[in-house]
């Protein structure tokens, strides 16, 4: 098959949830041969992840995550805000979590999270030049803690219990991408 056979079309499109972290869709689609069929889509906004390197470890947020009940590990991150620039959005979302502010912030790349289901994407940025400034300013239902842990140490205790997330993962891979070089074995 040609591309354009394998390509879907929408045809009508209903909400069936709105939250105010995603929405839930169900589209009608149908494919060239007549192929037709409901398919639930997530329309969610843009999120970043930011990758602080300061003195040779990486700043981290240890945060309660409602998904799996358990406390995670993880580099900060956030929504990317209504008119707000993926870049802009890391900036703030670094200082607000971290107090940290970058001098230099590199994107390192873009992913939609999972394109079976989101409409969205997920920007991972690379901060360097950090200047701590020691002021968080976290969201009214946002607890963490902030870690600094050496780069090889987060390199080899990704997927245990505490470092779950998976765009920390991908996040990851853009950064050994990045720095030519692959993570200790």
């Amino acid at each position: 098959m040609n591309d354009d056979e394998l390509r879907w079309m929408t045809t009508e499109t209903k909400e069936l949830l709105k939250t105010p972290v995603f929405t839930v869709l169900k589209q009608h689609e149908r494919t060239l041969a007549g192929i037709e069929g409901d398919y639930i889509a997530l329309r969610s906004p843009e999120c970043v992840v930011i990758i602080p390197e300061y003195k040779g470890s990486f700043v981290l947020v240890r945060q309660w995550r409602h998904g799996c009940d358990a406390l995670t590990t993880e580099f900060p991150g956030g929504v990317v805000n209504r008119g707000e620039a993926p870049e802009t959005a890391a900036a703030r979302e670094l200082y607000e979590e971290t107090g940290f502010k970058a001098g230099r912030l590199t994107l390192l790349g873009s992913v939609n999270p999972n394109p079976a289901l989101f409409k969205s994407r997920f920007y991972c940025f690379l901060a360097e030049e950090l200047t701590p400034t020691g002021e968080l300013h976290l969201d009214s239902d946002e607890l963490l803690n902030v870690e600094l842990r050496p780069i090889d140490e987060v390199l080899n205790s990704f997927g245990n219990d505490d470092m779950c997330h998976a765009f920390m993962g991908t996040a990851l891979a853009f950064y050994l991408i990045g720095k030519n070089c692959s993570a200790p074995i």
